[in-house]
């Protein structure tokens, strides 16, 4: 009895040690990465919170000072409310087309047994390996007065005179979508691949037709990575900049180049960290309102 109990002490020390140890482990591999996110992340977002409350002088620039003006200003001059709802309007659109473009991108790359998968898949990462700088470029060259689409239309006899695509919504749209669509059928592909299929065919043989299937079965299971996309791709387009300045020109502005402008052109330091904290602020209360969305309507297809 002794015995057993000094060898049952033994044992909890031994699994205690361990824990210490794993812990310790753990605690170790995780600090590089912790001391290098909060340096060159934490820090200089603090840096960035404390100029915002700051003022702006057009002399002196920037004096120290604790004042709300502004993030007042925001509110208080409807441009810059303008410039967040257009954000929010191509977060949305980009976000709600690009789903539906690239979901039977994605389903047709999850479902295929081509032994062109791999090509295929090489030539969704392809846009990835061009920087947005270039891609915005190609479609000035497509979009343009002097551009492809307006030249061979005016060579075809449909037009008489080139017809105004380049700094406007539309081209706005397109290379933003271009950007995105990669990020979006990667994402559900993964999620697409590890459904088990099987399910639908079940389904059909219960009399399931295999639209209903689809929506009933392979659709909600695909859900969280409608999500994940969805939330990637909406705060990415939320804080985009190279797109909209080249492809919208100056009539077009959202907040990205908005603040960007402010600091380096009118070294406004306070207002456009003020600008900068606004934006994360509405798209971190829209992802969140998002995520409750899709976990309402994830519920609802499984009850």
């Amino acid at each position: 009895m002794v015995g057993s109990g000094i060898q049952g002490l033994i044992g909890i020390n031994f699994l205690m040690s361990n824990t210490r140890r794993n812990t310790l482990t753990a605690a170790t591999m995780v600090l590089p990465a912790t001391v290098v996110i909060v340096v060159a992340l934490v820090l200089p977002t603090l840096i960035l919170l404390r100029y915002s409350f700051n003022q702006f002088d057009p002399t002196e620039l920037m004096i120290s000072a604790f004042t709300w003006e502004n993030y007042a200003e925001f509110f208080s001059v409807p441009y810059y409310q303008s410039v967040m709802m257009t954000t929010l309007t191509v977060a949305l659109l980009t976000t709600i087309s690009g789903v539906i473009i690239a979901y039977p991108v994605a389903l047709f790359l999850a479902r295929t047994t081509s032994r062109f998968k791999s090509l295929f898949v090489i030539l969704v990462l392809f846009p990835l390996l061009v920087g947005n700088v270039v891609r915005a470029a190609g479609w000035m060259t497509l979009f343009g007065a002097k551009g492809f689409l307006n030249v061979t239309m005016m060579y075809l006899g449909l037009i008489d005179e080139p017809i105004e695509m380049m700094y406007t919504d539309f081209s706005v749209y397109v290379g933003m979508l271009n950007v995105m669509l990669p990020f979006i059928i990667l994402t559900l592909q993964g999620v697409l691949e590890s459904i088990d299929y099987s399910l639908t065919e079940a389904a059909e043989n219960l009399g399931a037709s295999p639209f209903t299937a689809f929506w009933r079965v392979i659709f909600p299971l695909s859900m969280p990575g409608i999500a994940t996309a969805s939330i990637l791709v909406f705060i990415l387009t939320m804080n985009s900049y190279s797109t909209p300045v080249l492809l919208g020109g100056p009539r077009f502005a959202m907040m990205g180049p908005t603040l960007y402008n402010e600091i380096t052109e009118n070294y406004n330091w306070p207002f456009g960290a003020a600008l900068a904290f606004i934006l994360t602020a509405v798209t971190i209360i829209a992802t969140a309102i998002s995520s409750l969305y899709f976990r309402r309507r994830l519920k609802s297809f499984t009850v």
